[in-house]
Order: structure tokens, then sequence, then C-alpha cells
């Protein structure tokens, strides 16, 4: 039987453009329990905040305004919300974290995530930290359903 020999080489430059791949970079949330919920390709902090509650805007669509955010949401849907506004009433479309239920989401179209144009992520709700309380979770303006 012939003898079998491999050999593999390894070869990079200096010089070489980064892709883009290579410079997206993944953000990673976790829930106050710890649990993961949420990867995206831009920091939470960065993203628009919503003006009735906090909430960070997520556009799950692209369109004229601006290009949809990649991201998987690990969340659970419960039944919708009515909440009351300045001026009306919100139906809003929760997503929870599958091991304490604590509300970390929500959308004002129904399940499943990106169903709708936005995707609201919950202020205070997630952390970049695994274990780490977030510093605005027990931030309270008075606009919190």
């Amino acid at each position: 039987m012939p003898k079998v020999v491999s050999r593999s080489a390894v070869s990079s430059s200096t010089d070489a453009q980064p892709t883009a791949s290579s410079t997206a970079a993944l953000r990673v949330y976790y829930c106050i329990c710890g649990e993961f919920i949420l990867v995206i390709d831009k920091s939470l902090a960065s993203l628009p905040k919503r003006k009735t509650d906090g909430a960070t805007i997520v556009r799950t669509r692209d369109d004229a305004l601006g290009k949809a955010r990649i991201f998987k949401l690990n969340a659970t849907p419960k039944d919708p919300l009515l909440v009351e506004r300045e001026g009306g009433h919100e139906r809003q479309y929760r997503f929870h974290c599958p091991r304490c239920t604590l509300p970390v989401a929500y959308q004002s179209t129904p399940p499943p995530a990106k169903s709708g144009p936005f995707l609201y992520i919950i202020k205070g709700a997630l952390s970049q930290i695994q274990g780490q309380v977030p510093p605005d979770a027990f931030d309270d303006d008075g606009s919190r359903a």
C-alpha cells in the first residue's frame, strides 16, 4: 500500500485589504439572568431610541430611510399587551427571556420576530456582559408599561 503524505500551507499578507466579513463585528447581548438573547451587527447603544419609552429601535426591513440590521433574537413570544400612550393605545407583541420570562423586546405586529418594520429592545433588559445587570435596568422615567 502506498504511503500517503499530505501537506498544507497557510498564506497571509499584511497588505491584503480587509473583507466585509472580517470587519463586521457581531455583538452578543444577554438577559439579566445570564441567558443569551440577541446577536446583532451593531451596538445597541448606537441605535436610535424610541421617545415614548426609551426602547432601542432595531430596523428589520430595508426602506428609503435605512438598511435593516442583521440580528438573531432568542426569545419566546407571549400574548399581546395593550399599553396606554399619550393620545391613544399601542398593542405590543412582547418577547420574553426563555429562562426567566422577563420581557426583553416587543414589536407592533404579531410574531414571529422581524414580521414588522421594527423590533424594540426594552430599555435596561439586555447586557453585553453575561451575568451583569445593565446600568439602566432600574431606571424608570414613568413612561414604561
